[in-house]
């Protein structure tokens, strides 16, 4: 990850992964890069308070349907207390407008590779493309992300893979590459 990127959007996969850490005896050891990459994402986002969301919680809602509002067991609890307790005070400009459109949003960009994107993720790409600053994507687990790197790029939306080679291998597999 970046450390000068001071604005990001965390996929849900991010804290949903760092939650794993509190239960490392039953991680296989291929997943602790994984977990640690994700942990160390969600200590910078909330020490730098770099985080870009919706205006409307779309992502919020989301984040509230897998994480804890009791702030624990996990790392990713303790961020989505963090942004339940603080999403209030974030910049006005990190608090992007979305605008829903049927199953997607008016800032999800129009791109031909684009057009089989997930409608339950299109709400972090419609953020980040509505963003002043563009902010990275911060990624996890979703190997599907790896297919549409390259057509979100060619539209100023970065990707960053906090477990590239577990995802890309999975990408791979799943389509026969």
């Amino acid at each position: 990850m970046n450390s000068n990127q001071t604005k990001q959007v965390l996929d849900t996969n991010v804290p949903i992964t760092a939650n794993r850490a509190s239960v490392l005896a039953s991680v296989r050891i291929e997943e602790l890069y994984c977990i640690k990459s994700c942990v160390e994402a969600i200590e910078s986002v909330v020490k730098n308070g770099g985080l870009v969301m919706d205006d409307g919680d779309d992502i919020y809602a989301e984040y509230r349907t897998h994480l804890s509002f009791k702030g624990q067991p996990g790392v990713g609890d303790r961020f989505f207390k963090w942004v339940h307790d603080h999403r209030w005070t974030f910049p006005a400009a990190d608090r992007v407008k979305i605008h829903r459109s049927g199953t997607s949003y008016d800032e999800f960009p129009q791109h031909r590779e684009l057009e089989t994107f997930d409608d339950s993720d299109r709400k972090f790409v419609a953020v980040a493309n509505g963003h002043h600053q563009k902010p990275p994507i911060l990624q996890a687990t979703d190997s599907k992300w790896w297919g549409w790197k390259d057509a979100l790029a060619e539209v100023g939306i970065d990707v960053i893979f906090l477990c590239q080679d577990a995802i890309e291998m999975k990408f791979r597999e799943k389509n026969g590459l």
